[in-house]
């Protein structure tokens, strides 16, 4: 019997592209300077990967799902309860979640800049201002996540969880008024309207949004919640598979998948969830919880952020950090580890949101049948051995690498 084996996956959030102009018509990922990433993908097998199916725009939540090898169609409540989990928050069953962004608007609540001028402090005070309100019998839970994003848990008797967005997903326009898709998620609806109209008044006038409106910053003055849920029952990863894992991820939406998976989530205190992030710190992260787990899911959040911001310079930036972090991690841990590095979705920087193309992918590791691909992006990585797969897929491929898949029959 062979050794048994290990693998990581490394997740580029957002990386996926379309050719820019500015970048001379490359993507991102293939303009940047990679040498690790080219190097994995040379001496690996590539190809494409559609997170949930071909043209599905995939959320981060419902594409981490998918990627793990857990079907998002059958076990996905909404991205709320991961991230209200996710960021320490207590969700109980009965509870309604919600994620969150901190927004400007102007006098008359049109919204002028969806994530607040990307806040980056104070939010812990706006959060506190928020937390414990309550209104007709319920009570609004409210913490502060990383940078503009946040979490609202709802507590009360007879919520349902079937509840639209309050936040439009577009500058220019008005917050929406929530709706209920029966009696109990009309209930919620109605206090997620009443919190969003008494969250302004709130934070209009909090000292936090006068002092950057002093130093010229968009003010974090309203709270506009989405992607309501109640708890998954989603079954423990170790229970899945036959073996533990560990994440070591930035943002609460994947740090709560983990954790209602019974994973081991590791905090890397340098791993801020923006451009300014340190790789270096999470891929020493990596190779320590290899020493305790056979698989580690790592995502480094910067790609996404600077698609959203339509930064091509910014988003090339991105991919040279996640070859850093790649380099460090196959260098590190160990023989006998499989390592596959793809992404969650595209973010491209001429949308600024989530589209449905497929995203490149390259597994490295031990015995693998290299194919021509010299190089990682978009357009190499096409090209490769491994055709056009699904990201449930890619746990299965893992799995049979490191000779930690049960046979399908005799």
């Amino acid at each position: 019997m062979a050794e048994l084996g290990k693998a990581v996956i490394i997740i580029g959030d957002g990386m996926g592209d379309w050719p820019v102009s500015e970048l001379q018509d490359l993507t991102p990922a293939e303009a940047a300077v990679k040498p690790n990433l080219d190097r994995l993908a040379r001496e690996g097998e590539s190809g494409m990967l559609d997170p949930i199916a071909p043209g599905v725009r995939a959320g981060s939540d419902t594409a981490h799902m998918a990627m793990l090898g857990f079907d998002p169609y059958k076990y996905y409540t909404g991205r709320g309860p991961f991230e209200a989990l996710g960021i320490g928050m207590d969700v109980q069953r009965g509870d309604v979640c919600f994620r969150v962004n901190f927004a400007t608007v102007d006098s008359d609540l049109r919204i002028t800049d969806r994530r607040a001028g990307r806040i980056s402090s104070g939010t812990d005070q706006l959060a506190a201002a928020l937390n414990g309100l309550q209104h007709d019998g319920c009570t609004f839970l409210f913490k502060e996540s990383v940078a503009h994003r946040a979490a609202l848990i709802i507590r009360g008797e007879g919520l349902g969880p079937f509840v639209s967005d309050a936040d439009p997903h577009a500058e220019g326009e008005l917050p929406h008024e929530a709706h209920g898709a029966d009696p109990a998620s009309q209930r919620t609806a109605e206090m997620v309207n009443w919190f969003v109209k008494k969250s302004y008044e709130i934070l209009k006038d909090h000292p936090v949004n006068k002092a950057r409106e002093t130093e010229g910053k968009n003010p974090a003055n309203i709270a506009m919640p989405r992607g309501a849920g109640g708890a998954p029952d989603l079954p423990p990863f170790a229970e899945s598979y036959g073996f533990t894992g560990a994440m070591v991820v930035e943002v609460g939406l994947v740090k709560g998948i983990g954790k209602y998976l019974d994973m081991d989530v590791i905090d890397v205190p340098e791993a801020s969830g923006d451009l300014n992030t340190d790789e270096i710190a999470m891929a020493k992260a990596v190779v320590d919880a290899l020493q305790r787990h056979p698989f580690v899911l790592c995502n480094l959040k910067s790609p996404d952020v600077a698609g959203h911001d339509f930064n091509a310079k910014a988003k090339v930036e991105t991919v040279e950090k996640l070859d850093r972090l790649v380099g460090y991690v196959m260098d590190h841990a160990g023989d006998n580890t499989y390592i596959a590095v793809t992404a969650d979705h595209s973010t491209p920087v001429a949308v600024g949101d989530h589209t449905g193309e497929p995203v490149p992918l390259s597994i490295w590791g031990p015995h693998m049948r290299t194919d021509n691909v010299s190089q990682y992006g978009e357009r190499p990585c096409a090209t490769g051995s491994l055709g056009r797969i699904t990201g449930k897929d890619l746990m299965k491929l893992l799995t049979s690498l490191a000779m930690r898949q049960k046979k399908f029959g005799a």
